[in-house]
């Protein structure tokens, strides 16, 4: 979600330091970069080690409401190409989980502005023990869909994300953002989403799964990471 399909990115950067400054403390671009991509949990206690005395749990709320206060305000900033693709693949029946490390409630906040029920379900960061680089939530997420993952199609803009998705294994999209990603046999990245279609999707998808699977299997597409 956060860097693939939306650009929220700086919302959480401002909420970090925001938080970090109210401790009497200093937050930079680098300590913001640390976390793109991560669990909630584990962004609180590179937070609490700088000097902000909250519990993680407390510290994830905060955060989590300061975006949606900036979502609320500010609207939803899309990434290139992405609500296209949703729309297109709506429209074409596919089935499609978001997969998150954000919150639950800013998740379905986001999903419920996207002006149309894109997602099957939402996996997010509070519904699993073991955040992304783990596997676990895209596991989750395909097992909800009723899907093997090795026939779904993940879309991630972290390495984080990447890691978890090519993990799970699905055929992966590594769509970059905020952090450099290194091609890889193992995904294919892409440099934006504008101009991606379905049938650039299926046709990745034939390329990653070649014969027999194509001809009776259908691709599933999800996001995720988050961002």
């Amino acid at each position: 979600m956060d860097g693939t399909l939306v650009d929220t990115e700086p919302y959480w950067m401002r909420a970090e330091h925001e938080l970090v400054e109210s401790f009497g403390g200093t937050w930079t671009h680098a300590d913001a970069m640390l976390l793109v991509g991560s669990g909630l949990l584990g962004s609180a206690a590179i937070l609490q080690n700088r000097g902000v005395t909250l519990a993680a749990d407390a510290i994830v709320d905060t955060l989590t409401t300061r975006v949606q206060e900036q979502l609320a305000s500010a609207g939803i900033p899309w990434r290139p190409g992405a609500h296209e693709l949703l729309t297109e693949l709506h429209a074409a029946g596919m089935p499609m989980a978001l997969v998150t490390m954000s919150e639950q409630r800013m998740a379905r906040q986001i999903a419920g502005i996207v002006g149309f029920d894109a997602f099957t379900t939402i996996v997010s960061g509070d519904m699993v023990a073991q955040s992304k680089p783990h596997p676990e939530s895209y596991l989750m997420a395909a097992g909800v869909l009723g899907v093997d993952p090795v026939h779904c199609v993940a879309i991630e803009d972290s390495l984080p994300g990447v890691a978890a998705a090519v993990a799970s294994g699905a055929v992966v999209v590594a769509v970059p953002h905020m952090v450099p990603i290194e091609p890889s046999e193992h995904y294919t990245r892409l440099d934006t989403l504008a101009g991606t279609t379905l049938t650039h999707l299926t046709e990745l998808y034939r390329t990653r799964r070649p014969a027999p699977h194509t001809h009776t299997e259908t691709p599933t597409t999800e996001d995720a990471t988050p961002a």
